[in-house]
């Protein structure tokens, strides 16, 4: 299908101006309007977690009186310091602290229009990452789609799942999913107050990508969230299994350790300045090599969300499941540079980290049938990636398109960036310009804006839009996208130019049918 040359960008306002002020549940926010969007950050939807507060489940905000500024950003997560925490502004990023449950707002105008509402969950895992990551600004995507746009921030990391009700009674019920809580607490503000701002509370998706994307994962599979969500988009984080509750405890036992407490001084932990927690999150991974994640608990949790059925809650969710063609040559890339020069030797022996030694003949094989004269490193990467990324997001669709009551679509990012001289191939984290719209603040992922990544960036823009508003994501950028199913597999390419072929890859999908989804519980790359 021949793709329509996207238009040029209008001109851009240098200033913004005041925007309306919105009545919320808590109270009159007032944010501003920039190239015609009104943009409220910061807007509160629980209270500060600090003090006795830490490890708690969320709490419900006190209301304010006359009105509160929303022109920036919120205190970030506490985290450790890095790009995602940074998350790409230069000079005047966020400040990071434990008043951190706020949300992030971009409408094309609070009236009563009733449009579409898009909540985004940020990436960096369950550890790292905001919601005011500059390659999340929702202007363009709001804009294009007439929707409006939401990102959050919620507590990380050791803050957000540190499972110590075992250890501390009562009082700290549900600290093993906090941060997954929060989560949930910012969708019922959404669905309580997002008409307010334009938006529809009976037409809400979640989207996210990697960290992001397992968070989608989870709310597809909790009761909690039953009604906060009407579709999901899964990029790149297909979440399947979470922590037992066996090794849960164990990290809330090296927590008390760390600081030689007993389980009856644990609201101790609670006056300790934050960064001292954030250390001891640092250096009891390092240790166990487990994360503190979302976990089995008995009450947030009873069981693992999409391992090894689709849970009974995502029956009537409509959702698209996708990857990258090759995630790893981010992160394995980032780690160690030397596997951007692997040769055939070589090749094998870091493939055997990955999976059985004696698999490693026939997947090299297999691989390069697929991709004739790719060189070493690329074939590494597109092996560590289905091994890992790709398999679970194949597990998670077949699972969801087994229940046969909604549909679900799939999809793979195909594109080369040209960035590093194309070496990176197509990286984890490179569809996030292309889904918002934010080629031209993404240079350093995907080059200088072009005809090309402007296309990309309609295409993918308009399918998670149409998607958002029907279900459906197909629309006039790209050729006929079918749900999937078991018997043909179709699968959209998305590429420079889009294509729905049945089961591509099938080698490449079949081979990785031996293995089960990594996710059983240890780090198991970097």
């Amino acid at each position: 299908m021949a793709h329509a040359t996207p238009s040029p960008p209008p001109a851009i306002q240098r200033t913004p101006t005041a925007s309306q002020v919105v009545e919320t549940s808590h109270g009159r926010v007032q944010g501003e309007i920039f190239r015609g969007i009104s943009i409220f950050r910061g807007i509160p939807y629980a209270a500060s977690t600090s003090g006795a507060h830490r490890f708690r489940a969320p709490r419900p905000v006190e209301p304010w009186t006359g009105i509160r500024s929303c022109a920036s950003y919120g205190e970030t997560a506490p985290q450790a310091p890095g790009p995602l925490a940074e998350g790409g502004w230069k000079g005047h990023r966020p400040e990071m602290g434990e008043d951190c449950l706020c949300l992030n707002v971009w409408t094309p105008s609070a009236d009563s229009g009733r449009r579409p509402v898009m909540v985004w969950l940020h990436g960096g895992g369950f550890e790292a990452g905001s919601g005011s990551n500059l390659l999340y600004e929702g202007t363009n995507l709001s804009r294009r789609g007439n929707v409006v746009i939401v990102t959050i921030n919620h507590r990380l990391g050791i803050f957000g799942h540190c499972a110590l009700e075992d250890l501390a009674g009562e009082a700290f019920a549900g600290s093993a999913n906090a941060g997954y809580l929060d989560i949930v607490a910012a969708l019922r503000f959404v669905a309580t107050n997002v008409g307010q701002f334009g938006g529809d509370s009976n037409n809400i998706t979640v989207f996210g990508q990697s960290g992001g994307g397992r968070k989608v994962s989870l709310l597809t599979a909790s009761p909690l969230a039953q009604g906060l969500l009407h579709r999901a988009i899964v990029q790149s984080g297909s979440h399947l299994r979470i922590l037992s509750r066996e090794s849960s405890h164990e990290l809330a036992e090296r927590l008390l350790a760390y600081f030689d407490l007993q389980p009856s001084d644990v609201k101790k932990l609670q006056g300790f300045p934050w960064r001292d927690i954030r250390r001891a999150n640092r250096d009891i991974t390092r240790a166990t090599r487990l994360r503190y994640s979302p976990a089995i608990d008995g009450s947030v949790f009873h069981a693992h969300p999409w391992d090894i059925a689709a849970p009974a809650t995502a029956a009537t969710i409509p959702m698209i499941i996708g990857t990258c063609r090759t995630e790893l040559s981010n992160q394995l890339g980032s780690a160690d540079p030397g596997t951007f020069e692997l040769d055939h030797s070589s090749l094998s022996t870091r493939l055997a980290r990955f999976v059985p030694a004696k698999d490693v003949p026939e997947l090299i094989a297999i691989f390069e049938r697929e991709s004739p004269g790719a060189s070493a490193s690329e074939i590494f990467f597109k092996i560590t990636t289905a091994r890992g990324y790709w398999r679970d997001s194949i597990l998670q669709t077949e699972a969801k398109a087994r229940q046969a009551s909604a549909p679900v679509y799939a999809y793979r990012l195909m594109w080369r960036t040209p960035v590093e001289g194309g070496r990176r191939i197509t990286p984890h984290s490179l569809d996030l310009p292309f889904v918002f719209d934010n080629v031209s603040k993404a240079p350093q992922m995907v080059g200088p804006e072009t005809s090309e990544t402007r296309t990309l960036a309609q295409m993918m823009s308009e399918s998670w839009l149409a998607f958002a508003r029907t279900g459906d994501p197909n629309n006039s950028s790209i050729p006929s996208w079918a749900p999937y199913d078991l018997d043909r597999r179709p699968v959209m390419l998305f590429d420079s130019q889009a294509t729905v072929p049945s089961d591509p890859q099938h080698e490449e999908r079949l081979a990785m049918e031996r293995y089960p989804t990594q996710q059983m519980g240890r780090i198991l790359h970097p």
